[in-house]
């Protein structure tokens, strides 16, 4: 039924601008239009990450977007980092950790959070996270 319709995260936040900083400056998102009371949407890669406010915000503990960095991840990190985002250190799955990134044989990942607490993902697969 839905096997070949095009998907999009959605994350909702408490204050729209402090998202609008946060995912398009912070994370250098293109803002792809803007909906009814301020629904956000950014392009990234060839999906979209709509972003909504939300009065009764209760952000999940688990991923909430994943982005595929490819050979980027490294880069990607240090950026953030320079960008003042604390990357989330997980060791649960047992991998080697250096400076917030996550590795395991060529495997590399990073977690940060949003203002909001929304856990965000970036790994080193070329694709969405079942490639990984």
């Amino acid at each position: 039924m839905l096997k070949d319709k095009s998907s999009s995260a959605i994350v909702a936040i408490s204050d729209l601008e402090r998202a609008r900083r946060f995912y398009g400056h912070t994370l250098g998102l293109e803002p792809n239009g803007e909906g009814m009371d301020g629904v956000l949407e950014y392009r990234t890669g060839d999906t979209a990450l709509v972003v909504y406010r939300s009065e009764g915000l209760r952000p999940s503990t688990g991923n909430a977007v994943a982005w595929a960095g490819g050979d980027d991840v490294e880069a990607i990190a240090a950026t953030l980092r320079s960008r003042g985002v604390a990357l989330e250190e997980y060791p649960e799955p047992g991998m080697d950790i250096e400076h917030g990134i996550h590795r395991r044989g060529g495997f590399a990942a990073i977690w940060f959070k949003d203002p909001d607490g929304n856990i965000l993902h970036v790994h080193s697969g070329q694709r969405g996270p079942i490639s990984t």
